[in-house]
């Protein structure tokens, strides 16, 4: 694991876009295509929107396919939903082309859209094993990440796929990658920034002894890839040296 700390959101930033951009063009060099996951919610804005617009010369965005580790059981154009977040900051200053963007389909009952994005992607990767080169995710102030909240089912889910979950303190159902299928990226990087997620910080990095249940985000640890955090100060406070 690798933590990065840095002074102020500005910098954190700018250094997540670099990040990413490295990977892209490791990938796209490689494989001829970069597998991108994105994180939801207000975090990652205006990531996205550096990346579509300082960085938009710096990959070749052609050669980029969109996927995300977890969606709302909203429809497509409510403001919560994963995907027009990032099709306002991300996709519409690329001109993404439709087919390059692997939405959830939340017309369909949620158990039904996991079934059905988890085929989407296996379309994708054909033969191949189901491996992405980046995955990008947030952290709750509950130490949740994607959708894979403390005590719900979703946290034993050993399976490498995507499900849907229950979460009952916000009462509604939810679309998510499962850890192992997190797991088993190339890369994976944290987005955590903010005193609020200080305490649930340093249960997930701190703690020797790991209470998966209480800190799903403990779970993520790659089997042959790379993790990384990007946090700021304040997200620290609570870290010991």
């Amino acid at each position: 694991m690798n933590l990065l700390i840095y002074k102020t959101l500005e910098e954190l930033n700018q250094d997540l876009a670099d990040y990413v951009i490295k990977i892209a063009e490791m990938a796209i060099e490689d494989n001829d295509r970069f597998n991108f996951v994105l994180t939801g919610g207000n975090s990652p804005k205006e990531l996205y929107r550096i990346l579509s617009t300082e960085c938009k010369d710096r990959i070749d965005w052609e050669k980029v396919y969109f996927f995300f580790g977890d969606e709302r059981n909203v429809t497509a154009d409510d403001d919560n939903y994963n995907g027009l977040m990032a099709k306002k900051n991300f996709f519409d200053n690329l001109n993404t082309a439709a087919d390059h963007i692997f939405y959830v389909d939340t017309t369909l009952a949620p158990e039904k859209a996991a079934i059905e994005y988890k085929k989407a992607i296996d379309k994708h990767f054909g033969d191949g094993d189901i491996v992405f080169d980046l995955i990008l995710l947030g952290m709750g102030d509950d130490a949740h990440t994607a959708s894979i909240f403390p005590h719900t089912d979703l946290v034993k889910n050993e399976e490498v796929g995507v499900a849907s979950v229950f979460v009952e303190k916000l009462n509604t159902y939810r679309i998510s990658f499962t850890a192992p299928l997190i797991n088993k990226a190339e890369n994976v990087a944290f987005l955590a920034f903010g005193e609020n997620k200080a305490e649930a910080l340093s249960h997930v990095i701190g703690d020797e002894e790991k209470d998966f249940n209480t800190y799903p985000a403990q779970l993520i640890d790659p089997i042959d890839g790379k993790l990384t955090w990007f946090v700021d100060e304040a997200a620290t406070k609570l870290l010991q040296d």
